[in-house]
C-alpha cells in the first residue's frame, strides 16, 4: 500500500531545510508531488534542493505575513494548485520565565504560532478549492506544560498549535479541508544539538524505548496526514514521543 499518492498534488512547506523539513520533502517527492520549500537559509536550500525542478524554493520568514503571501502567490504562479499546506517552521528558547525578555516572547510566539495562523489564513482560499491538507507541527512541551529546556514561549506557543488545530478542524470541515497536528517528542535533528550530553543521557532514559524519533518517522505521519487514507482524519494530534508522554 502506497502511504502517499502525490502525483498531480502541489505542498507547501515551511521550515523545509530543517531535520523535519528535508525528509518530508524527499518524501513529497517520491511521491510524486510538486513542492514549494520555504526556509529562512537560502544556502541551506539551494544546497539541498537546487538540483531539483520540482522543489521550489523560497528564502524567507515564515512568521513574516509578506513573506507567506509571497510564497502562496508564487507557490499558485509556478504550480497552479496548493493540495497541502505544512508548517514545520520552528525556534527553541530556553531558561526560566523570570529570565524571559518580552522580546524573546515575542519572538518565540511569532515563529511558532503566528506561523501557522499565517499559512492557513493564506492558503485557505487554494486548499478549499483543492479539498486539501494542513498539517501543523505541535511538541510535547504543548501537552505536558514543557520545561526550562525550551521555554515558557515555546511550551505556550506549542499548546497554541494544538488548539489551532482543533479550531480550523472544525471550522474548515465544511470546506473539504481536513487539519491535523504532529506532537513529537525529541527528535534525532540538529535541534537536539544544543543538549549537553548529561541531558542527552537523562532525556533518552526518560523515554519508554529509549531512543529519540527520527526526522523519516514524523515526515511518514505527515505523509499520512495528507494522504486518501486519512480521509476521515481531522483534528488529530499524533504523539510521536515514543512514550514519553502519554496522552
Amino acid at each position: 500500500m502506497k502511504l502517499l499518492d502525490g502525483a498531480g498534488r502541489v505542498a507547501l512547506v515551511t521550515g523545509a531545510a530543517g531535520g523535519i523539513g528535508r525528509a518530508l520533502v524527499k518524501g513529497l517527492r517520491e511521491a510524486g508531488a510538486r513542492v514549494t520549500a520555504l526556509d529562512l537559509s537560502e544556502p541551506a536550500l539551494t544546497a539541498v534542493y537546487g538540483r531539483d525542478e520540482h522543489v521550489s524554493t523560497i528564502a524567507g520568514s515564515a512568521a513574516s505575513e509578506g513573506d507567506v503571501k509571497s510564497a502562496v502567490a508564487a507557490t499558485l504562479d509556478t504550480f497552479g494548485r496548493i493540495d497541502f499546506a505544512i508548517n514545520l517552521a520552528g525556534m527553541v528558547g530556553a531558561g526560566r520565565l523570570a529570565e524571559t525578555s518580552l522580546a524573546d516572547w515575542q519572538r518565540l510566539i511569532d515563529i511558532n504560532l503566528t506561523s501557522a495562523f499565517l499559512l492557513c489564513r493564506e492558503c485557505h482560499r487554494a486548499l478549499k478549492a483543492s479539498k486539501g491538507a494542513v498539517v501543523l507541527i505541535s511538541s510535547t512541551n504543548g501537552l505536558n506544560g514543557g520545561s526550562f529546556l525550551s521555554g515558557a514561549a515555546y511550551a505556550v506557543a506549542k499548546a497554541g498549535i494544538i488548539n489551532l488545530t482543533r479550531y480550523l478542524a472544525k471550522e474548515w470541515a465544511g470546506d473539504g479541508i481536513r487539519v491535523n497536528c504532529l506532537a513529537p517528542g525529541p527528535v534525532a535533528t540538529p535541534m537536539l544539538d544544543r543538549l549537553k550530553a548529561d541531558e542527552h543521557a537523562a532525556l533518552k532514559r526518560a523515554i519508554p524505548i529509549g531512543r529519540y524519533a527520527t526526522a523519516e518517522e514524523c515526515a511518514a505521519q505527515i505523509l499520512f496526514f495528507c494522504s486518501t487514507h486519512a480521509g476521515s482524519t481531522t483534528g488529530t494530534v499524533a504523539n510521536i514521543s515514543g512514550g514519553l508522554v502519554l496522552d
